[in-house]
C-alpha cells in the first residue's frame, strides 16, 4: 500500500462495496455492517498483498494485448477503430498519470469468465476479486452465487433495485422505512471515512509542509530580500527552504531564490558610498535597474492577491490553477528580470579594483563581444549613465582646459612636483618644457574602449592646450571666451556629434597656439636669431667679432673681464647688418665666460649666449639651448684656425715679394713647403665650413621651416621638428656620431693646424731675422767702402761670426736704423746652426701629423651611412692626393688577439711534444 494513495483507494474501495456487496433482508443492521467491514477488511488485505504486476509497465505493450482481445470479436474492425480512438485521448489527457495501471486493470477485468460458467484462473495472482464476505452460513455460498441478485450485483449497471432473498424466511416485503438501512449504513461509512480523511488530512499537511498558496504569498517579499514566515534568509549569500517541501515545489523555489539572493547582494553594493565619480555612477545605474526590477515584483504581488481571494477550498489545491498564478509562471515571469539581475552581478564582480575607464571599458566589453542582444542593450543602457560623469571631465578638459578628476578616473593624470622631480632628476627641465610636458601625462591603462587611442591622444592635446594658453602664455581670456562660445553638452552614443566637436576644439585651439607663439612671442625671430649668431650664419658679425677680440683673446684666460668682451661684442653689432635686427633680439644676445682650466687663453672660454624664456622655450629647451652653444664652440673654434691660417697665408704672401724673396737662397725651400701644407689646411677649413654651414646647416633650416609652416600643425609638431633639426645638426656636423669621436678627431686636427701656424711664425721669425742680418751686413761694408776701408776685416768676423749669438752688439745699438726682429731664437748658446733645422724638423712633424689625421678622418668618413658625409670625404680628397685608412676599432683588436692566442699555446704543446 505503499504506492497508493490511501485516501482515495479506501473512499473508491468503499464506493465500489457499496455497489457490489449483496443486501440479505433477514439480516439486522449490526450484522449486515460487520459483514459489510468483513469485506472492505478482506478487499483492502488484497490489495495490500497484490504487489507488483509480474509484466513491465509499458503502455503500449498493453495497448496491443487490448487491441488483439478486441479484434476478435464479430465487429473487430469497428471496435478497433473506437479503441484506437479512445487510447489516443487517454494518452493526451496530462491530469492522469498511472495510465498503464488503468489498462492493466481493464485487460484484468476483461480475463473474468461469464456468472455461468466459473473455469480456474491460469494465474494464482490473476485469480478474481469477487468480494466474498465471510459468513457462518458457508452452505448458502452456492445458493448465494446462483440467485439473480447477486448476478445482478455483478451486473455492469450495479444494482438496479433492491434484492429479495427468496429463500429466507422473511419473504414478505420490508416495510418502507427499512429500506433506508444501506443508505444510513453507507452516511455512517462516509461519516467515519470523512473523519478518519480530516484526520490524515491534518497529519499530512502537518508532514508536507506549507501549500502553494502560502508559498505564494511569501514569495513577493522573498523576491525583495526579506525574510517571511516559511522562507527566511540566514544570510545574505542563502535562503532555507522547509524540510518538507515536495522535490516539484523545492525546485521552483530554487530558481525563485536566484533573483532574491542576486537583488539582496546588488542591494547592498548599490547602497555602498565607495568609488569615484563613475563608480558612484554606476551604483546609479543599477539601483535604477534594481528599481525597475521591484516594479515587476509590485505588478507580480498584485496579481498574487487576486489570485488568492479567488482560491476554491473545493477544487483540488485549492483551484490555484484555474486562478492564474502559480510558482511555475511566476518563475517565468522572472526569468528576463533574472537575467539581468545576474549580468549586474557579473558586473559587479569584475569591477572590482576598476574605476574611471577601466569601469567603462568593462561594462562597454558586454555590448561589444556579448552575442545575446539581450546583454548587448542592457549594457549599452547601463553605458548611458555610467559615462555622465565622465563625458563632464572631458566636456571641462577640451573646453575650459582644466582637469576636473577628483577620484584619478579619467585618462589624463595631472603629475606633482615629487614626480615630476623623481622623473626628471635633480635637475629638471624648468619653465614652460616643465609645463608642457610634464605636467599632465597620458594614462593609457585608464583609457575606455568607447574611444580611439588616436582620439584620446587628441583629446590630451586638446586640453593641454588649452592649459598652456592659460598659464603658461597668459592669455586666460581667449580660453575663457572661447569656453562659453563652443562649449557643448557630451553624451554617450552621439559618435558624430563628439568627432565633430573634437575636431573644431582640435583645430581652433592649435591655431591659437601657433598664432600666440609665431605673433606674441617671435618664435621664428628667435630661431632665426640662433641660426644667425650661434651657428655663424652671420658672416660679417662673426669676422669684425673675431677681429676686434683677436688681440684680447690671444691673452690667458684669466686676464679677460666680461666688460671687455661685452664692449667688443656691441662693437661689432655695431660695425655688421646686426645693427638692424630688434632690440628684442639683441638684448638677447650676450657674451661670457666658460669654465677656467689652467694653461688656457681667451679663445679657449669664450662663447656667444642668446637667453631664451617662457614660453618659447617648450620648443628650444634649456637642452637644446646647450646643443646651440656645443654647437657655436665648434663653429668658433674652426673660424679661430681659419683666421689664424689667414693671417700667416698673408704674411707669407706679402713677405715672399719682400723679405722672404731676399733670403731665398737659404729658407726658400722650407717656404715653398709650409705654403703647400697651409694651403692643404685652409682647403681642409674651407671644406670642412662650407660642409657645416650649408650643407648641413641650411638645408636642415630648409626643413625646419617647412615643418614650421605646415598647416594644422601643433606645439608637438613644432618640438618634434625643432628637436630634430638639432639632431640633424650634431649628427651631420660630426658632433653627435655614437660610432665614431669625430669631435675628438677634428679637436686634435685643429689643434695641428694652430701648432703648424706657430711653427711657420717662427720660420717667419727668422727668416726676419737673416733678412736684417744681411742688410746689416751690406750696409757696413759699403760704409767701409766709401771711408776707404775694406769692407770687411778679420776682426768684424772674430767680433760677430753669428748673428744668433750672444755678441751682437749691433742689435742692442740704439743708432741701428734696422727694427728688432719679431721673435727672439734662441738662447745664450743658441746658434744659427741650432734654431733653422730645429724649425725644419718641427714643420716636418706636424705636416705628417696633420696627413695621418686627414687620412684617418676621412677613412671614417667614407664608411659612414649617411651619404652628406661620405660626400664630405669625397670633397677634402677630389684629387686622390690622401689614401683614407680607417682604424682598427677595439672590438676588431679584441677578436685578433683572441684568434691569435690559442698559437703560443700550440706551439708549447709542440714543442714539449718533440722534446718527448
Amino acid at each position: 500500500m505503499a504506492t497508493f494513495n490511501q485516501e482515495r483507494v479506501e473512499h473508491a474501495l468503499n464506493e465500489l462495496l457499496v455497489r457490489i456487496v449483496p443486501e440479505d433482508p433477514s439480516e439486522d443492521e449490526s450484522a449486515a455492517n460487520q459483514r459489510f467491514e468483513a469485506a472492505f477488511d478482506f478487499a483492502i488485505d488484497e490489495l495490500s498483498v497484490a504487489g507488483q504486476p509480474s509484466v513491465v509497465p509499458d503502455i503500449n505493450h498493453i495497448a496491443s494485448l487490448i487491441e488483439r482481445r478486441v479484434t476478435r470479436a464479430n465487429d473487430g474492425a469497428q471496435q478497433t477503430a473506437r479503441f484506437h480512438n479512445l487510447f489516443s485521448r487517454l494518452v493526451s489527457q496530462p491530469v492522469l498519470e498511472q495510465k498503464w495501471r488503468m489498462l492493466y486493470f481493464l485487460l484484468q477485468l476483461s480475463d473474468l469468465p461469464p456468472a455461468t460458467d466459473q473455469p480456474a484462473p491460469r494465474d494464482p495472482r490473476a485469480r478474481t476479486r469477487e468480494p466474498t464476505t465471510p459468513s457462518k452460513h458457508t452452505s448458502a455460498g452456492a445458493q448465494m452465487h446462483e440467485s439473480p441478485a447477486f448476478r445482478e450485483a455483478f451486473a455492469k449497471p450495479g444494482l438496479s433495485q433492491l434484492p429479495v432473498n427468496d429463500g429466507s424466511p422473511r419473504a414478505s416485503p420490508r416495510p418502507a422505512p427499512e429500506a433506508d438501512k444501506p443508505e444510513k449504513r453507507k452516511e455512517r461509512r462516509s461519516q467515519e471515512t470523512s473523519k478518519e480523511q480530516a484526520t490524515d488530512t491534518e497529519q499530512h499537511k502537518a508532514l508536507a509542509g506549507p501549500t502553494e498558496p502560502s508559498l505564494l504569498r511569501d514569495l513577493p517579499f522573498t523576491l525583495q530580500g526579506l525574510s517571511s514566515k516559511n522562507l527566511v534568509f540566514p544570510s545574505s549569500t542563502a535562503l532555507k527552504l522547509p524540510a518538507t517541501l515536495p522535490v516539484p515545489l523545492v525546485s521552483l523555489l530554487h530558481t525563485l531564490a536566484e533573483p532574491s539572493l542576486l537583488y539582496r547582494g546588488l542591494a547592498e553594493f548599490v547602497e555602498s558610498t565607495e568609488g569615484g565619480l563613475v563608480g558612484q555612477s554606476f551604483r546609479s545605474a543599477l539601483g535604477k535597474e534594481l528599481r525597475s526590477y521591484l516594479g515587476l515584483v509590485a505588478t507580480l504581488e498584485g496579481q498574487i492577491r487576486r489570485a488568492l481571494s479567488q482560491l476554491d477550498e473545493a477544487q483540488p489545491h485549492n483551484g490555484i490553477g484555474k486562478a492564474g498564478v502559480t510558482l511555475k509562471r511566476c518563475v517565468i515571469w522572472t526569468r528576463e528580470a533574472t537575467m539581468g539581475l545576474r549580468l549586474m552581478s557579473l558586473m559587479v564582480e569584475e569591477s572590482k579594483g576598476k574605476k574611471g575607464g577601466q569601469l567603462i571599458s568593462l561594462i562597454h566589453s558586454f555590448s561589444l563581444s556579448h552575442g545575446d542582444p539581450y546583454v548587448g542593450a542592457f549594457a549599452e543602457r547601463l553605458l548611458s549613465h555610467v559615462t555622465r560623469p565622465f563625458y563632464d571631465m572631458l566636456r571641462q578638459w577640451i573646453y575650459d582646459g582644466e582637469l576636473a578628476d577628483p577620484f584619478g578616473e579619467f585618462f589624463v593624470s595631472e603629475q606633482s612636483e615629487d614626480d615630476i622631480r623623481e622623473a626628471n632628476g635633480q635637475e629638471g627641465k624648468g619653465g614652460a618644457t616643465s609645463v608642457w610636458e610634464d605636467k599632465y601625462k597620458l594614462n593609457e591603462k585608464m583609457i575606455p574602449t568607447i574611444i580611439t587611442e588616436e582620439f584620446a591622444n587628441k583629446v590630451f592635446l586638446i586640453g593641454k592646450t588649452l592649459n598652456f594658453i592659460r598659464y603658461g602664455c597668459g592669455d586666460a581670456a581667449w580660453v575663457d571666451t572661447y569656453s562659453k562660445e563652443a562649449s557643448k553638452e557630451l553624451h554617450y552614443g552621439d559618435t558624430a556629434n563628439l568627432e565633430q566637436s573634437i575636431g573644431d576644439a582640435y583645430k581652433t585651439t592649435m591655431a591659437r597656439l601657433i598664432d600666440l607663439m609665431a605673433n606674441k612671442f617671435k618664435l621664428f625671430e628667435h630661431l632665426q636669431a640662433l641660426k644667425k649668431y650661434l651657428l655663424l650664419g652671420a658672416g660679417d658679425f662673426i669676422a669684425v667679432l673675431m677681429e676686434s677680440l683677436s688681440s684680447n683673446l690671444d691673452r690667458p684666460a684669466n686676464t679677460q673681464y666680461r666688460h671687455t668682451l661685452t664692449a667688443q661684442l656691441e662693437h661689432a653689432v655695431r660695425n655688421s647688418n646686426a645693427q638692424f635686427d630688434s632690440q628684442d633680439v639683441l638684448r638677447r644676445l650676450d657674451s661670457r665666460m666658460l669654465e677656467l682650466s689652467h694653461g688656457e687663453i681667451g679663445w679657449d672660454v669664450f662663447t656667444l649666449e642668446y637667453k631664451i624664456d617662457a614660453p618659447v622655450d617648450v620648443i628650444v629647451t634649456p637642452f637644446g639651448s646647450k646643443q646651440y652653444l656645443k654647437v657655436f664652440n665648434f663653429l668658433w673654434r674652426v673660424k679661430r684656425v681659419e683666421f689664424a691660417l689667414g693671417s700667416t697665408w698673408r704674411r707669407c704672401m706679402t713677405g715672399a715679394r719682400g723679405v722672404l724673396g731676399t733670403v731665398s737662397d737659404k729658407v726658400g725651400s722650407d717656404w715653398k713647403k709650409a705654403r703647400c701644407a697651409i694651403a692643404e689646411m685652409v682647403h681642409f677649413v674651407n671644406q670642412l665650413q662650407y660642409y657645416i654651414l650649408f650643407e648641413v646647416i641650411e638645408s636642415s633650416w630648409t626643413e625646419l621651416q617647412e615643418a614650421l609652416n605646415k598647416p594644422e600643425s601643433t606645439l608637438d609638431d613644432l618640438i618634434q621638428a625643432h628637436a630634430k633639426y638639432l639632431t640633424s645638426i650634431t649628427r651631420k656636423g660630426l658632433l653627435g656620431s655614437q660610432s665614431t669621436d669625430f669631435t675628438g678627431q677634428l679637436h686634435e686636427l685643429l689643434k695641428t693646424m694652430l701648432a703648424y701656424k706657430d711653427a711657420v711664425d717662427g720660420l717667419y721669425s727668422f727668416s726676419v731675422a737673416e733678412f736684417t742680418r744681411r742688410q746689416e751686413h751690406a750696409a757696413k761694408i759699403e760704409t767701409r767702402t766709401a771711408a776707404g776701408r775694406w769692407g770687411l776685416s778679420e776682426k768684424d768676423s772674430l767680433d760677430s761670426p753669428d748673428p744668433f749669438g750672444p755678441k751682437r752688439s749691433s742689435r742692442a745699438d740704439p743708432d741701428s736704423p734696422f727694427p728688432p726682429p719679431l721673435l727672439k731664437i734662441g738662447d745664450d748658446n743658441s746658434s744659427e746652426d741650432d734654431v733653422l733645422p730645429a724649425l725644419r724638423k718641427r714643420l716636418a712633424t706636424l705636416v705628417v701629423d696633420f696627413r695621418a689625421r686627414i687620412t684617418v678622418l676621412l677613412g671614417d668618413l667614407v664608411h659612414q651611412p649617411d651619404h652628406d658625409m661620405r660626400w664630405l670625404a669625397m670633397v677634402m680628397n677630389f684629387n686622390d692626393v690622401y689614401q683614407p685608412v680607417r682604424r682598427r676599432r677595439k672590438v676588431d683588436k679584441k677578436r685578433e688577439r683572441e684568434k691569435e692566442t690559442p698559437q703560443p699555446t700550440t706551439a708549447i704543446k709542440t714543442a714539449g711534444g718533440e722534446r718527448a
